[in-house]
């Protein structure tokens, strides 16, 4: 699977905070994601992150000057 630093992926597991998507911040054998709810981080590893991905993934919207 391609992935890339700014993607906003949804997990099948949600953050405790309630949210349930993560936005991408870091890519190679682990990744560094980041709850777009309470803005946490955490490192999980990328068999981790490849098995729970639920919903197709999107790109984050970029503000338009």
């Amino acid at each position: 699977m391609e992935f890339q630093v700014g993607e906003i992926i949804t997990l099948k597991k949600g953050h405790p905070c309630g949210a349930n998507a993560w936005e991408i911040l870091r890519v190679g054998m682990d990744f560094r994601l980041k709850c777009t709810g309470c803005g946490r981080q955490i490192m999980v590893p990328r068999k981790l992150v490849e098995k729970n991905l639920r919903l197709p993934k999107e790109k984050k919207q970029e503000p338009k000057e």
